[in-house]
């Protein structure tokens, strides 16, 4: 099977590229004919700016961008959809953000016809969030974080689209150890990503 990892970070020597890597070693660590793609957002230089022609795209007057197209053909390549980030304001970054606005369109992701209410398009799709956050998880709890962020992220972009989260991974400040410690985390999420389906247990914190 087939994962698809899209990071989004600037530094390739940061911790979430980092993450990003041991998660995809455990995918193929876990079955030899399982294989793992990356969208280094930052490093391929995706444009998140949502323009007129996306605008144009949304409303059916115009065709796909080409690097829309492209993105959409790699997610239907994907059996699963890892999205790997730090956290940015409580919240994915907005060259993420940008990715999901402008990739995850009306006519392939949804389709909102008048009238008729919202089809979701992307039901075949397991997504797997792995956030890197800046602060304890009693910060998050305390706050309300981390229901905030799934009902942005999780119900908010994915549900609406049908595609089911399946892994909601907070990797967060725990002691001078806690980068060891997500690139463990991340490479058993990778060795489970595709185990029963990608059926299992989602995790409110690392």
């Amino acid at each position: 099977m087939h994962a698809l990892i899209v990071v989004a970070h600037p530094d390739p020597q940061s911790l979430t590229h980092g993450v990003a890597a041991h998660l995809a070693e455990g995918v193929t660590l876990s079955d030899a004919g399982h294989s793992v793609e990356f969208a280094d957002l930052a490093a391929e230089g995706f444009d998140p700016r949502f323009s007129a022609a996306d605008l144009g795209l949304h409303l059916r007057d115009e065709a796909v961008p080409a690097d829309v197209a492209a993105e959409q053909a790699r997610i239907d390549r994907a059996d699963a959809l890892v999205l790997v980030y730090p956290v940015y304001w409580w919240s994915m970054p907005g060259l993420l953000k940008g990715w999901i606005d402008r990739v995850f369109t009306n006519g392939w992701a949804y389709d909102d016809r008048s009238g008729t209410g919202v089809a979701k398009l992307l039901g075949r799709l397991p997504v797997h969030l792995v956030g890197l956050g800046g602060a304890d998880a009693g910060t998050y709890a305390r706050h309300g974080y981390f229901g905030a962020m799934k009902t942005q992220i999780d119900h908010g972009i994915f549900d609406y689209c049908g595609a089911r989260v399946v892994t909601s991974e907070f990797m967060l400040e725990t002691g001078p150890d806690h980068a060891n410690a997500h690139l463990e985390t991340a490479r058993a999420v990778g060795r489970r990503l595709f185990v029963t389906s990608g059926r299992y247990e989602a995790t409110d914190a690392a």
